[in-house]
Protein backbone atom coordinates (compact mmCIF):
# COMPACT_ATOMS: atom_id res chain seq x y z
CA UNK A 1 0.00 0.00 0.00
CA UNK A 2 2.61 2.49 0.90
CA UNK A 3 4.41 1.73 -2.28
CA UNK A 4 1.25 2.44 -4.38
CA UNK A 5 1.00 5.31 -2.68
CA UNK A 6 4.48 6.45 -3.17
CA UNK A 7 4.02 5.88 -6.57
CA UNK A 8 1.26 8.05 -7.01
CA UNK A 9 3.03 10.88 -5.71
CA UNK A 10 5.65 10.13 -7.92
CA UNK A 11 3.13 10.28 -11.42
CA UNK A 12 1.66 13.62 -10.11
CA UNK A 13 4.88 14.88 -9.61
CA UNK A 14 5.88 14.27 -13.02
CA UNK A 15 2.51 15.63 -13.99
CA UNK A 16 2.87 18.78 -12.47
CA UNK A 17 6.28 18.88 -13.85
CA UNK A 18 5.08 18.67 -18.01
CA UNK A 19 2.10 19.72 -20.03
CA UNK A 20 0.48 17.09 -22.40
CA UNK A 21 2.40 17.43 -25.70
CA UNK A 22 1.36 16.44 -28.83
CA UNK A 23 2.71 14.16 -31.53
CA UNK A 24 5.36 15.05 -33.85
CA UNK A 25 4.54 13.56 -37.79
CA UNK A 26 7.12 11.66 -39.05
CA UNK A 27 8.08 13.52 -41.80
CA UNK A 28 9.70 16.09 -39.84
CA UNK A 29 11.26 13.68 -37.40
CA UNK A 30 12.97 11.84 -40.61
CA UNK A 31 14.30 15.17 -41.67
CA UNK A 32 15.63 15.82 -38.61
CA UNK A 33 16.73 12.12 -37.39
CA UNK A 34 17.01 10.18 -40.38
CA UNK A 35 20.61 10.86 -41.72
CA UNK A 36 21.88 9.85 -45.07
CA UNK A 37 22.14 6.26 -43.72
CA UNK A 38 18.94 5.72 -43.29
CA UNK A 39 16.49 3.22 -45.40
CA UNK A 40 13.20 1.88 -44.88
CA UNK A 41 11.48 -1.05 -45.41
CA UNK A 42 7.77 -2.31 -45.48
CA UNK A 43 7.74 -5.34 -43.43
CA UNK A 44 4.59 -7.83 -42.49
CA UNK A 45 1.98 -6.42 -40.32
CA UNK A 46 1.82 -2.72 -42.04
CA UNK A 47 5.51 -1.96 -40.37
CA UNK A 48 7.86 0.65 -42.11
CA UNK A 49 11.22 0.06 -40.49
CA UNK A 50 14.10 2.67 -39.82
CA UNK A 51 17.64 0.47 -40.72
CA UNK A 52 20.75 1.27 -41.65
CA UNK A 53 23.19 -1.11 -43.60
CA UNK A 54 26.40 0.33 -43.51
CA UNK A 55 30.28 -0.60 -43.33
CA UNK A 56 31.97 -2.84 -45.76
CA UNK A 57 29.36 -4.64 -47.44
CA UNK A 58 31.93 -7.12 -48.80
CA UNK A 59 32.89 -7.92 -44.68
CA UNK A 60 33.21 -11.56 -43.95
CA UNK A 61 31.29 -10.79 -40.68
CA UNK A 62 27.64 -8.96 -40.58
CA UNK A 63 26.62 -7.39 -37.17
CA UNK A 64 23.13 -6.87 -36.52
CA UNK A 65 22.65 -4.45 -33.74
CA UNK A 66 19.75 -4.03 -31.30
CA UNK A 67 18.71 -0.85 -29.65
CA UNK A 68 17.35 -1.19 -25.79
CA UNK A 69 14.40 0.24 -24.43
CA UNK A 70 13.00 4.11 -25.51
CA UNK A 71 16.10 4.18 -27.79
CA UNK A 72 16.86 3.87 -31.10
CA UNK A 73 19.55 2.62 -33.75
CA UNK A 74 21.08 6.07 -33.14
CA UNK A 75 22.91 4.55 -29.96
CA UNK A 76 25.00 2.07 -32.05
CA UNK A 77 26.50 5.03 -33.83
CA UNK A 78 29.62 4.96 -31.70
CA UNK A 79 30.72 1.24 -32.71
CA UNK A 80 29.65 1.82 -36.87
CA UNK A 81 32.71 4.88 -36.56
CA UNK A 82 35.01 2.51 -35.11
CA UNK A 83 33.44 -0.42 -37.42
CA UNK A 84 32.64 0.19 -40.30
CA UNK A 85 35.91 -0.51 -42.14
CA UNK A 86 36.22 -4.07 -41.56
CA UNK A 87 32.29 -5.10 -40.56
CA UNK A 88 29.44 -4.89 -42.25
CA UNK A 89 26.82 -3.00 -39.54
CA UNK A 90 23.75 -2.98 -39.35
CA UNK A 91 21.21 -2.05 -37.50
CA UNK A 92 17.21 -0.90 -37.13
CA UNK A 93 14.38 0.55 -35.02
CA UNK A 94 12.16 -1.42 -33.12
CA UNK A 95 8.49 -1.19 -33.45
CA UNK A 96 7.71 2.15 -31.18
CA UNK A 97 10.94 3.11 -31.44
CA UNK A 98 13.30 5.54 -33.57
CA UNK A 99 11.86 6.39 -36.98
CA UNK A 100 10.06 2.88 -37.03
CA UNK A 101 6.56 3.06 -38.42
CA UNK A 102 3.49 0.76 -36.94
CA UNK A 103 -0.58 0.37 -37.03
CA UNK A 104 -2.39 2.19 -33.99
CA UNK A 105 -3.27 -1.37 -33.27
CA UNK A 106 0.32 -2.95 -32.52
CA UNK A 107 1.15 -5.06 -30.11
CA UNK A 108 4.66 -5.19 -28.74
CA UNK A 109 5.80 -8.16 -27.27
CA UNK A 110 9.22 -9.66 -26.95
CA UNK A 111 8.37 -12.72 -30.05
CA UNK A 112 7.31 -9.98 -31.98
CA UNK A 113 10.69 -8.22 -31.70
CA UNK A 114 12.09 -11.39 -32.47
CA UNK A 115 9.87 -11.06 -35.39
CA UNK A 116 10.77 -8.02 -36.82
CA UNK A 117 14.55 -8.38 -36.64
CA UNK A 118 13.97 -11.84 -38.82
CA UNK A 119 11.52 -10.46 -41.37
CA UNK A 120 14.40 -7.75 -42.11
CA UNK A 121 17.33 -9.86 -42.10
CA UNK A 122 15.50 -12.11 -44.58
CA UNK A 123 14.95 -9.53 -46.64
CA UNK A 124 18.42 -7.84 -46.65
CA UNK A 125 19.25 -11.67 -47.54
CA UNK A 126 21.92 -11.54 -44.47
CA UNK A 127 24.65 -14.60 -44.13
CA UNK A 128 24.95 -15.96 -40.59
CA UNK A 129 25.73 -12.97 -38.43
CA UNK A 130 26.74 -11.33 -35.44
CA UNK A 131 24.07 -10.28 -33.78
CA UNK A 132 24.05 -7.76 -30.42
CA UNK A 133 21.83 -5.93 -28.49
CA UNK A 134 21.83 -3.48 -25.38
CA UNK A 135 19.27 -3.71 -22.41
CA UNK A 136 16.08 -5.00 -24.07
CA UNK A 137 17.74 -5.49 -27.24
CA UNK A 138 19.36 -7.68 -25.21
CA UNK A 139 16.32 -9.51 -24.13
CA UNK A 140 16.00 -9.38 -28.26
CA UNK A 141 19.19 -10.82 -29.12
CA UNK A 142 19.16 -13.79 -27.27
CA UNK A 143 15.62 -14.97 -28.08
CA UNK A 144 16.52 -14.87 -31.45
CA UNK A 145 20.06 -16.88 -30.74
CA UNK A 146 17.32 -19.38 -29.22
CA UNK A 147 14.68 -19.61 -32.26
CA UNK A 148 17.19 -18.95 -35.18
CA UNK A 149 20.17 -20.67 -33.92
CA UNK A 150 21.35 -21.46 -37.98
CA UNK A 151 21.66 -17.84 -38.37
CA UNK A 152 23.55 -16.63 -35.98
CA UNK A 153 27.30 -16.70 -35.86
CA UNK A 154 27.65 -14.98 -32.78
CA UNK A 155 25.62 -12.99 -29.75
CA UNK A 156 26.27 -10.21 -27.94
CA UNK A 157 25.15 -8.78 -24.77
CA UNK A 158 25.85 -5.09 -23.65
CA UNK A 159 23.49 -4.77 -20.35
CA UNK A 160 21.16 -7.62 -21.55
CA UNK A 161 17.39 -7.38 -20.35
CA UNK A 162 15.77 -10.94 -19.34
CA UNK A 163 18.14 -12.58 -16.86
CA UNK A 164 15.50 -14.47 -14.30
CA UNK A 165 13.95 -11.77 -11.92
CA UNK A 166 14.36 -8.92 -13.39
CA UNK A 167 11.59 -6.85 -15.03
CA UNK A 168 11.57 -7.35 -19.33
CA UNK A 169 13.28 -3.87 -20.07
CA UNK A 170 13.72 -2.44 -16.70
CA UNK A 171 15.96 -3.48 -14.39
CA UNK A 172 15.03 -3.97 -10.36
CA UNK A 173 15.76 -1.50 -7.28
CA UNK A 174 14.84 1.76 -6.25
CA UNK A 175 17.84 3.10 -8.23
CA UNK A 176 15.24 3.02 -11.55
CA UNK A 177 14.40 5.72 -13.51
CA UNK A 178 11.27 6.52 -12.92
CA UNK A 179 9.76 6.17 -16.36
CA UNK A 180 9.81 2.23 -15.63
CA UNK A 181 8.26 2.44 -12.11
CA UNK A 182 5.36 4.13 -14.08
CA UNK A 183 5.07 1.98 -16.53
CA UNK A 184 4.42 -0.51 -13.47
CA UNK A 185 1.03 1.27 -12.85
CA UNK A 186 -1.44 2.09 -14.60
CA UNK A 187 -2.14 5.63 -14.20
CA UNK A 188 1.46 6.18 -14.28
CA UNK A 189 1.19 4.72 -17.97
CA UNK A 190 -2.30 6.70 -18.54
CA UNK A 191 -0.03 9.72 -17.81
CA UNK A 192 2.72 8.53 -19.55
CA UNK A 193 0.60 8.43 -22.80
CA UNK A 194 0.37 12.42 -23.02
CA UNK A 195 2.63 13.62 -20.99
CA UNK A 196 5.74 15.81 -22.59
CA UNK A 197 9.03 13.38 -22.11
CA UNK A 198 11.23 16.05 -21.94
CA UNK A 199 11.70 15.98 -18.00
CA UNK A 200 11.83 12.46 -17.40
CA UNK A 201 14.13 11.91 -20.33
CA UNK A 202 16.56 13.97 -19.39
CA UNK A 203 16.81 12.71 -15.30
CA UNK A 204 16.59 8.95 -17.10
CA UNK A 205 19.52 9.89 -19.14
CA UNK A 206 21.99 11.10 -16.52
CA UNK A 207 21.36 8.16 -14.64
CA UNK A 208 21.40 5.26 -17.75
CA UNK A 209 25.35 7.38 -18.93
CA UNK A 210 26.13 7.84 -15.69
CA UNK A 211 28.24 11.14 -17.07
CA UNK A 212 26.46 14.87 -17.54
CA UNK A 213 28.80 15.24 -20.16
CA UNK A 214 27.53 12.73 -22.48
CA UNK A 215 23.76 14.28 -22.22
CA UNK A 216 23.99 16.83 -24.50
CA UNK A 217 20.68 18.69 -25.58
CA UNK A 218 21.08 17.47 -29.00
CA UNK A 219 20.97 13.88 -27.03
CA UNK A 220 17.83 14.91 -25.03
CA UNK A 221 15.99 16.56 -28.24
CA UNK A 222 16.67 13.38 -30.27
CA UNK A 223 14.96 11.11 -27.29
CA UNK A 224 12.25 13.25 -26.56
CA UNK A 225 11.25 14.07 -30.10
CA UNK A 226 11.80 10.67 -31.14
CA UNK A 227 9.50 9.42 -28.41
CA UNK A 228 7.18 11.72 -29.74
CA UNK A 229 6.29 10.09 -32.71
CA UNK A 230 2.72 8.90 -33.99
CA UNK A 231 2.41 6.16 -31.96
CA UNK A 232 5.06 5.31 -30.39
CA UNK A 233 4.06 6.37 -26.28
CA UNK A 234 0.82 4.21 -26.52
CA UNK A 235 2.79 0.99 -28.26
CA UNK A 236 5.25 1.91 -25.10
CA UNK A 237 3.05 1.77 -22.38
CA UNK A 238 0.94 -1.02 -23.30
CA UNK A 239 1.16 -3.45 -20.35
CA UNK A 240 0.27 -6.42 -22.49
CA UNK A 241 3.98 -6.40 -24.26
CA UNK A 242 5.37 -8.43 -21.71
CA UNK A 243 2.29 -10.87 -21.32
CA UNK A 244 2.23 -14.55 -22.99
CA UNK A 245 6.08 -14.58 -22.83
CA UNK A 246 7.65 -17.95 -22.57
CA UNK A 247 8.80 -18.25 -18.76
CA UNK A 248 12.58 -17.82 -18.03
CA UNK A 249 15.11 -19.43 -15.69
CA UNK A 250 19.01 -19.78 -15.43
CA UNK A 251 18.39 -23.12 -17.14
CA UNK A 252 17.31 -21.00 -20.59
CA UNK A 253 20.67 -20.41 -21.28
CA UNK A 254 21.93 -23.11 -21.47
CA UNK A 255 20.52 -23.71 -25.02
CA UNK A 256 22.30 -20.78 -26.46
CA UNK A 257 24.91 -22.32 -28.72
CA UNK A 258 26.67 -19.75 -30.43
CA UNK A 259 29.90 -17.84 -29.25
CA UNK A 260 28.87 -15.23 -26.49
CA UNK A 261 30.40 -12.15 -25.30
CA UNK A 262 28.81 -10.37 -22.32
CA UNK A 263 29.33 -6.90 -21.36
CA UNK A 264 28.19 -5.37 -18.68
CA UNK A 265 28.88 -2.17 -16.62
CA UNK A 266 29.59 -1.89 -13.16
CA UNK A 267 27.67 1.30 -12.53
CA UNK A 268 24.35 0.64 -14.35
CA UNK A 269 21.49 1.93 -12.36
CA UNK A 270 18.89 0.21 -14.76
CA UNK A 271 19.83 -3.25 -15.02
CA UNK A 272 21.88 -4.65 -11.99
CA UNK A 273 25.34 -5.35 -13.19
CA UNK A 274 24.96 -9.39 -11.36
CA UNK A 275 21.72 -9.72 -13.56
CA UNK A 276 23.65 -8.47 -16.61
CA UNK A 277 26.56 -10.79 -16.08
CA UNK A 278 23.82 -13.47 -15.11
CA UNK A 279 23.85 -14.33 -19.10
CA UNK A 280 27.82 -15.10 -18.93
CA UNK A 281 27.14 -18.04 -15.84
CA UNK A 282 24.15 -19.85 -17.83
CA UNK A 283 25.63 -19.65 -21.61
CA UNK A 284 27.93 -22.15 -22.36
CA UNK A 285 31.29 -20.74 -22.89
CA UNK A 286 30.49 -16.68 -22.38
CA UNK A 287 32.88 -14.11 -21.95
CA UNK A 288 32.29 -11.44 -19.88
CA UNK A 289 33.87 -8.10 -19.88
CA UNK A 290 33.11 -6.08 -16.59
CA UNK A 291 33.53 -1.99 -17.39
CA UNK A 292 34.15 -0.51 -13.79
CA UNK A 293 33.38 2.41 -14.50
CA UNK A 294 30.73 1.95 -17.28
CA UNK A 295 26.84 2.28 -16.78
CA UNK A 296 23.45 1.00 -19.15
CA UNK A 297 25.43 1.72 -22.46
CA UNK A 298 28.78 1.31 -22.29
CA UNK A 299 28.83 1.28 -26.32
CA UNK A 300 28.37 5.37 -25.94
CA UNK A 301 30.40 5.95 -22.81
CA UNK A 302 33.06 3.84 -23.15
CA UNK A 303 32.90 3.63 -27.40
CA UNK A 304 37.23 2.62 -27.58
CA UNK A 305 37.33 0.44 -25.34
CA UNK A 306 34.46 -1.33 -26.13
CA UNK A 307 34.81 -1.37 -29.66
CA UNK A 308 38.09 -2.80 -29.60
CA UNK A 309 37.12 -5.82 -27.34
CA UNK A 310 34.23 -6.42 -29.39
CA UNK A 311 36.70 -6.72 -32.59
CA UNK A 312 38.61 -8.82 -30.31
CA UNK A 313 35.80 -11.17 -29.93
CA UNK A 314 34.89 -11.20 -33.55
CA UNK A 315 38.47 -11.98 -34.64
CA UNK A 316 38.05 -15.27 -32.11
CA UNK A 317 34.74 -16.75 -34.28
CA UNK A 318 35.05 -19.80 -36.57
CA UNK A 319 34.54 -19.39 -40.11
CA UNK A 320 31.43 -18.90 -41.91
CA UNK A 321 29.97 -21.97 -43.21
Amino acid sequence: MFRSVRLLALVAAAACLSACAGDIPYAELEARHGGGASQYMDLPGDLRVHYRDQGNPQAEVTLVMVHGFAASLHAWEPWVERLEGDYRLVSLDLPGHGLTRAPADYRSSPEAQVAVVDALVERLDLPPFVLAGNSMGGGVAWRYALAHPQKVRGLVLVNAAGWPGAAEGEGGGDSRPLVFKLLENPVGRSVLRHLDPRPLAGRGLRQAYGDEALVTPDLVDRYVELARAPGHRAILTDPRRRSGAEPVTPETFAAVSVPTLVMVGALDQVIPAERGAGFAQGIPGARLITYAEGGHVPMEQLPDRTAQDLRAFLETLPPAP
